[in-house]
């Protein structure tokens, strides 16, 4: 990919809207996979009261909508300003209670877990059913359109045409606790190309450093996952 092309793929530009300012794609196609859409804001002449604890709304008592759901509250039920990166917002902004929750358990996957998987980590990469494996390092493109797969050869595949997604585990460990993530299999489709795709990404056998980071990585895309299901779902 030219260095012009990748320039514009990742241009940004800061916008204002009702919520806030935000900082978006310059062109809607290149937004983050991961991305939710700002919601409708309830009309004001439809929430007399708040739509949590049905206080009645008069000069006193403000009304406020959450800048995640468009909801109706109270300042009681909507007090908090919290981080919202899935919608591109600069700062952080006013949610309800129940919104915040979510917003505040997803800081977690921006602050950490992203970061995990732009740094990417070595697998052992079958294409196909068939295919040969080979030693490669898998990542996320840093604007987290594209799985980014290097080694001998070098693959992109657009994480939006991925259809679907299964952490593979092995047996539990000595003295008990959970499965660990030893790989992931994935079907995706090709633009041209007829039926699906199917791609293993396997951590090597050994207890090392390479392990760990391969095994931190995929436990990072298990949750990339279910927030992708989440923005195709919305």
């Amino acid at each position: 990919m030219s260095s012009g092309v990748a320039a514009r793929r990742d241009a940004k530009k800061l916008v204002r809207s009702p919520s806030g300012l935000r900082m978006v794609p310059e062109h809607r196609a290149f937004g983050s996979p991961f991305g939710l859409e700002e919601p409708q804001w309830v009309p004001d002449k439809e929430c007399p009261r708040c739509m949590q604890c049905d206080t009645k709304f008069d000069f006193i008592t403000r009304k406020h909508h959450c800048r995640r759901c468009g909801k109706c509250f109270c300042d009681r039920c909507c007090s908090q300003k919290v981080a919202l990166p899935r919608m591109c917002f600069v700062d952080p902004v006013r949610q309800c209670v129940q919104c915040a929750l979510v917003s505040q358990r997803e800081a977690e996957f921006y602050d950490k877990q992203l970061k995990v998987l732009i740094s990417g980590a070595p697998f052992l990469v079958t294409f196909g059913k068939t295919g040969t494996p080979e030693a490669m390092v898998c990542r996320l493109s840093s604007n987290q359109r594209f799985l980014v797969l290097d080694g001998d050869s070098h693959s992109e595949i657009e994480i939006t045409r991925i259809s679907t997604m299964q952490i593979l585990t092995e047996g539990l460990p000595p003295g008990g606790g959970s499965a660990r993530a030893s790989g992931m299999l994935l079907q995706y489709t090709v633009p041209g190309i007829e039926g699906e795709i199917q791609l293993k990404l396997m951590a090597g056998e050994d207890a090392s450093a390479s392990r760990r980071l391969a095994t931190a990585w995929l436990v990072a895309m298990h949750k990339a996952a279910k927030l992708l299901y989440e923005s195709r779902d919305q």
